[in-house]
């Protein structure tokens, strides 16, 4: 059921702040929330993660479909797991379905939330980086890279 309803509030979340950044806020415009560490900086990135790839919008398209299909396909194992593995496959899906949301629309991803030391980010990606962490924390805990121990 975690692949559900988790998803779906990381969707709705993620869609919520971006629509709020786009109605408040022109393309490029940053609005200090704590000056010099912290602001809200509008920016459409076309590309992953630190602007890689850019105008691959295909190929991005494709791998974010591809790992929704993957879960939906492994649903079953995914769901026999423990919680961090059900969590982080739930929270990877929503922020997948997010940024995918934005690239079937326009082929650019909204990024907003800017640390001034690292490239501008969305919900979206929080939630992807957070459930790949705990994917890799669970696989970890559960010993799947031990050659002598079963899970």
């Amino acid at each position: 059921m975690i692949l559900l309803w988790l998803p779906f509030l990381v969707l709705v979340f993620d869609r919520i702040t971006k629509m709020a950044v786009i109605s408040r806020m022109v393309e490029g415009e940053s609005i200090p929330v704590i000056n010099g560490i912290f602001h809200l900086t509008y920016v459409l990135n076309p590309g992953a993660a630190f602007g890689m790839l850019p105008h691959s919008r295909t190929f991005f398209l494709g791998i974010g479909l591809a790992a929704v299909v993957a879960i939906w396909w492994l649903r079953a194992e995914i769901l026999s797991e423990g919680w961090m593995i059900r969590t982080g496959t739930a929270l990877f899906l929503g922020g997948t379905l997010g940024n995918l949301w934005d690239r079937a629309q326009t082929g650019l991803v909204i990024d907003f939330f800017d640390f001034r030391v690292w490239p501008v980010f969305n919900v979206a990606d929080i939630a992807i980086c957070a459930g790949a962490g705990l994917i890799l924390w669970g696989m970890m805990n559960n010993g799947y890279w031990e050659n002598d121990r079963r899970r």
